[in-house]
């Protein structure tokens, strides 16, 4: 691949995890993509997050895309604080397998646990999103003190 192509990757790598295309994804990782590199400030994990592509995510992780990776520009957060605020169970379980810190706070001041817990309305799946990053903080206090 020719510079002008390498230099195309982190915005294919970024349109295909937000579009769910994963085929498309896979070979671009395999071209040598960056799965942390940004386009307008933006990770490819938190685009997949957004959108709830759960395998496009899992395939970035699988790159070693990094879960407390903050997004910047005009789509700013973090992956694990989209999956809470959309009370997304499946993405947010995932990112925690990789790591993902339910107290990280985005540049905003809110981390996961805050967007989970940020619901008027106290429905099933926020409820479900919300217990399980608390499981994951006291898994981690439980942790620390062995």
């Amino acid at each position: 691949m020719n510079n002008r192509g390498k230099k195309k990757l982190p915005k294919w790598l970024s349109v295909a995890a937000e579009e769910g295309q994963v085929g498309r994804l896979r070979r671009i990782l395999a071209l040598g993509a960056d799965p942390n590199q940004r386009h307008d400030g933006i990770t490819p994990l938190f685009l997949a997050s957004v959108q709830g592509e759960l395998r496009c995510a899992a395939l970035l992780l699988a790159a070693g895309a990094s879960p407390n990776e903050e997004s910047g520009g005009r789509r700013a957060g973090l992956p694990l604080a989209a999956a809470a605020s959309k009370a997304d169970l499946p993405m947010a379980e995932l990112l925690l397998r990789y790591g993902a810190d339910p107290l990280l706070p985005e540049r905003s001041g809110n981390s996961a646990l805050d967007w989970a817990r940020g619901w008027e309305e106290s429905v099933e799946e926020h409820r479900a999103v919300e217990e399980l990053l608390l499981a994951a903080v006291e898994g981690r206090a439980d942790g620390a003190g062995a």
